[in-house]
């Protein structure tokens, strides 16, 4: 039995909406999850994302005024990456970065560029869209608060009605892969917030180049190199809002991506447990069932325990996050300390659910055909990106008193 989803939180409307995911990953996802890995050319990954696209997922990243559909909400978002996150990580992390870039555009309803993205994203072709944030030396520095934009590097100057961008960024989701690309930069690192820019580059534009894709542990679906801008240009109205507006986008996507975070690392957490409960029903140790021994039991029960806390409060940071009329400015550490909760529990938790999975199942739990290694491998990876555990805590305790250790 799985646990229904909250009536509170989760509309009928975005329950409908998990189910049909949740049936489109057990018959195209479920099948061929071990063969993403392999998919270095994204043949069979992006065959899975024209089905996805099919569905209607990269038409609502833009406003229906735009072209778009009816905009999600945080928990309707969130449950759809949940359940893709349940067959591959990789894929909800590729889709849930193109929803993450158009974020700060359609907060501030940016006319120019959100007609821009519409041309691309709402035709016939396979899109991607790139959040550009971290950088090769500060690292997680921009996504930190307390640092106020001044270790951003990658500079934007305004030249006439254009922005020229120099610099570069380092494993954003979606990189060079993507048709467009939402850059955080400064104007000025001494301005501190007043300096962050956010600012929209198509592809191809002249001067974007890319490194290599990085050979990571899995994830495939997910495709990250270096991105690397000189002498950039963009028209004026390419900037999401301007002088301490983007600082406050910034934070916004900070808590967006915290969240999203949080509902894929469930996800994970819930295939890996339903593998390892359909394998201990089948086992037989000592004449019965692995499940009917009372340690195995427990253990069991641990991790229907963690998955279940996780989401519930994932998806109550989320409802919290789509009525600020009552929980306060989105911008707000609170937000942003609910995200971080939600992605600090809820990667702790999957790490433990593939770890116990993986000792319940003995050997079988790291041998490739039974899944639960991929599930063990993508739940670090979530915990890592977006600043890490540790930044992760830093802003969690910043919703609840003036913490400001800006130097590590």
């Amino acid at each position: 039995m799985r646990q229904p989803l909250l009536q509170e939180l989760v509309s009928e409307e975005d329950r409908l909406v998990q189910q049909a995911v949740r049936a489109f990953v057990d018959s195209e996802i479920m099948p061929v999850r071990q063969q993403l890995d392999d998919d270095r050319d994204h043949v069979l990954i992006d065959k899975i994302s024209e089905k996805l696209k099919a569905m209607g997922f990269q038409r609502g990243i833009v406003p229906e005024k735009y072209g778009g559909l009816p905009q999600r909400s945080v928990v309707g978002t969130g449950v759809v990456m949940e359940e893709i996150a349940r067959g591959d990580v990789g894929l909800a992390v590729s889709l849930g970065c193109t929803w993450w870039f158009t974020r700060p555009a359609v907060l501030v309803d940016n006319e120019a560029v959100l007609r821009k993205v519409a041309a691309v994203f709402c035709g016939d072709e396979l899109c991607r869209g790139c959040f550009a944030m971290t950088e090769p030396e500060a690292g997680c520095d921009v996504e930190n608060p307390a640092q106020h934009g001044k270790r951003i590097s990658t500079r934007a100057t305004l030249d006439g009605d254009e922005w020229v961008l120099n610099g570069s960024k380092r494993f954003p989701s979606n990189a060079g892969i993507s048709a467009y690309y939402c850059v955080v930069c400064t104007t000025d690192p001494t301005l501190g917030d007043e300096g962050i820019a956010l600012i929209y580059v198509p592809h191809p534009s002249e001067g974007l180049s890319f490194g290599k894709f990085e050979n990571k542990a899995g994830m495939q679906a997910d495709r990250n190199c270096d991105v690397f801008l000189d002498n950039v240009r963009v028209p004026r109205e390419n900037r999401a809002a301007g002088p301490g507006g983007d600082a406050r986008l910034l934070h916004i996507n900070l808590t967006l991506g915290r969240i999203g975070s949080a509902a894929m690392a469930v996800g994970a957490a819930q295939g890996a447990f339903e593998t390892v409960l359909e394998y201990t029903k089948n086992r037989i140790v000592a004449g019965k069932p692995i499940r009917e021994h009372s340690i195995c039991a427990g253990m069991l029960a641990d991790m229907a325990i963690g998955i279940e806390t996780a989401r519930t409060y994932y998806l109550t940071a989320a409802y919290m996050f789509d009525h600020p009329e009552t929980y306060g400015p989105l911008e707000s550490p609170g937000h942003l300390s609910r995200g971080s909760i939600a992605k600090v529990h809820a990667t702790e938790v999957a790490i433990m659910v593939t770890n116990k999975a993986m000792e319940l199942m003995g050997s079988y739990g790291y041998m490739r055909e039974y899944d639960v290694e991929k599930y063990w491998r993508d739940c670090k990876e979530i915990q890592l990106w977006e600043g890490g555990a540790q930044l992760g805590r830093f802003d969690v305790v910043r919703g609840y008193y003036g913490f400001q250790m800006g130097d590590r």
